[in-house]
């Protein structure tokens, strides 16, 4: 694990509640028609999920991450809780279900950079969040960080208890569907991308102003900070003191897998460490960037030394 001084230094905790899957990524020219049957160039076992990208993601930016989830009992279950270990990721919250297979996720990218996701969530739909077990854990947290690849009562139980704990939410409500209403108030921080913001705002996002317009009508449901990613356009940062647009450097795409994962590891990591929100912001968009320059999921996420080291991004500009 590369590592800098500083990255060493007052290091945050964070817990990330999460899926874990076995990518099957597959690297073919285009994705198929239906009915077409397509010759593909490569395909490759790699370790992923959003949560387990998210926590790899803290990890790699310097964070003390405790990841909870759940796996089989069978070689992908094994070779994930391996994957975490090497990043120095506490597994001791990740259940094994025996009767359930490890979740998969078919992640077909093509030449372009884009990419295609199935999955099957498998043992991460037996998640269980011990509420009581979990509450000495989060007072000592800088964020709970999680995702909804996980069944949404126990992220429930997670929410109650990082909120008796005083402890901030992070949340990527990815795959997108509505958010009961009581998750609103729970929540610090809110990433999201075009889709997501688009789904929950009811408002189009097709440019930095429109997703200002859709992050301020998600701050007026409760969260005290929103992100809308924008992909190669950067990211639209709201908050109190407004919005602001954070542009995006110039990258040749190789695969976009993990980039989104990317950017929230080095958003909390950042903040965690009372970094102001736009620097945070910015330095996920530094990391996002060298994410997207290389092949797979895990293994395309960047240490915190090769982010600082990576070009700043344009300044941001204030939206109306």
């Amino acid at each position: 694990m590369s590592t800098t001084p500083e990255s060493r230094h007052d290091a945050p905790q964070l817990v990330v509640l999460g899926s874990l899957n076995m990518d099957l990524a597959l690297r073919v020219p285009h994705a198929p028609a239906a009915g077409e049957t397509l010759r593909g160039h490569s395909i490759d076992y790699l370790p992923g999920g959003k949560g387990g990208n998210q926590a790899v993601g803290c990890a790699r930016q310097g964070g003390r991450v405790r990841m909870l989830g759940c796996v089989g009992a069978d070689a992908h279950g094994t070779a994930l809780r391996e994957a975490l270990a090497r990043d120095g990721i506490d597994t001791a919250g990740v259940r094994t279900d025996a009767a359930a297979p490890t979740g998969i996720a078919l992640v077909m990218v093509e030449d372009s950079g884009q990419n295609r996701i199935v999955y099957i969530p498998g043992a991460n739909a037996e998640v269980r969040v011990d509420a009581a077990a979990l509450a000495p854990v989060l007072q000592d947290a800088a964020f709970l960080v999680t995702q909804f690849e996980t069944p949404l009562d126990q992220i429930d139980i997670a929410l109650d208890a990082a909120a008796r704990a005083g402890c901030r939410v992070l949340l990527n409500p990815s795959p997108v569907q509505a958010l009961p209403a009581n998750f609103w108030p729970r929540i610090d921080t809110l990433v999201v991308n075009e889709i997501e913001a688009q789904t929950l705002s009811g408002l189009p996002v097709a440019s930095p102003a429109q997703a200002a317009a859709a992050a301020r009508a998600l701050r007026a449901l409760g969260p005290q900070r929103v992100v809308v990613t924008l992909g190669s356009a950067g990211a639209v940062a709201a908050d109190a003191q407004g919005c602001r647009h954070h542009p995006a450097p110039r990258v040749k795409a190789v695969d976009t897998t993990a980039a989104g994962d990317t950017f929230l590891g080095a958003l909390a990591v950042s903040l965690g460490r009372g970094e102001s929100f736009d620097a945070a912001v910015r330095l996920g968009i530094r990391a996002a960037a060298l994410c997207i320059a290389r092949p797979g999921a895990q293994p395309s996420i960047p240490h915190r030394d090769e982010v600082l080291a990576s070009p700043l991004p344009h300044s941001w500009t204030l939206l109306p």
